[in-house]
């Protein structure tokens, strides 16, 4: 399939829901909308979201009635992406190519705008899902309140902060990364076969599909901290290794880390052989997650 023309077209989907979705910037208080604009609306892959709608297509479902609940990741992966760019946390400057939104606003508004997406993550996911089966949107919403709390999400990124600047072993590693990052992945690909009305066995290999996946992306993303481009990137690369955070290249060496990125992506593959031809999309996004450059 033409992966890069199907990336085009369903983030361009999801950023113009989004835009209709998210309050404008010229609505009281207007400096908060414009900051939760200024970050959700600048760029960025739309993985989670995209997750999402390839999930429920791939189960047999239409990807249009995903798309609030898909949007409601993306809010959620931005309010995590301003909060971890702020100066108690990652302390970063850049983000998308841009100004990090503490940068552009300040760090109250940021922390601001960060919690109003999170809740608006919310307001999006409970909205009447047609076709859906009954009960659906209750265990979507706890799956997205579990993914992205201290069971997931949040839980990761403190085990991230517990772990600077002392010894990590791979096990630890990869705790932390199945919830910083592997969780809200994980999440959008179950969401999706369950907003597409799948049955319980391709539910269960969607999950799985996410956890490598997930845990894939994570080791690229440590790849490319090391040796990416920060231009082509949009952020500054080398911060890992200047804050002293364990990552797989640190661990494995940079050549066994690509290999583990690999394995996990044949793996990911796999969960998806008694899949139809529907599934095409995640396939290749799970090609794309190894191959990215930023």
């Amino acid at each position: 399939m033409d992966l890069t023309s199907y990336l085009t077209r369903q983030r361009e989907l999801v950023e113009a829901t989004l835009d209709r979705l998210v309050p404008p910037a010229t609505k009281p208080p207007a400096r908060l909308h414009a900051a939760m604009r200024y970050s959700l609306l600048g760029g960025g892959k739309r993985l989670r979201p995209i997750l999402v709608l390839a999930a429920a297509e791939a189960v047999g479902g239409a990807a249009d009635p995903a798309l609030p609940f898909a949007c409601a990741m993306e809010c959620i992966h931005t309010y995590s992406l301003i909060h971890d760019d702020l100066p108690a946390m990652d302390d970063d400057d850049l983000r998308r190519g841009r100004a990090t939104c503490h940068k552009q606003f300040d760090e109250a508004t940021a922390i601001l705008a960060g919690d109003a997406l999170l809740t608006l993550a919310f307001e999006l996911a409970v909205r009447p899902v047609e076709g859906a089966r009954p009960g659906v949107t209750l265990e979507l919403i706890t799956l997205l309140a579990q993914a992205a709390g201290s069971a997931g999400m949040v839980g990761g990124q403190m085990l991230d902060l517990d772990a600077e600047e002392r010894a990590v072993d791979l096990v630890e590693l990869q705790n932390i990364h199945i919830h910083k990052t592997g969780a809200l992945i994980r999440a959008a690909c179950v969401a999706g076969g369950q907003l597409g009305g799948g049955d319980a066995e391709q539910i269960r290999a969607l999950k799985r599909y996410g956890e490598a996946i997930g845990l894939s992306f994570q080791i690229t993303d440590d790849i490319l901290d090391e040796v990416g481009d920060a231009r082509v990137m949009g952020k500054n690369t080398g911060s890992d290794r200047k804050k002293s955070k364990a990552t797989y290249p640190f661990l494995m060496g940079l050549t066994r880390a690509r290999e583990e990125a690999e394995r996990l992506t044949e793996a990911a593959l796999g969960f998806l052989e008694p899949f139809p031809a529907g599934a095409e999309p995640l396939r290749a996004l799970a090609r794309f997650i190894l191959s990215r450059t930023h």
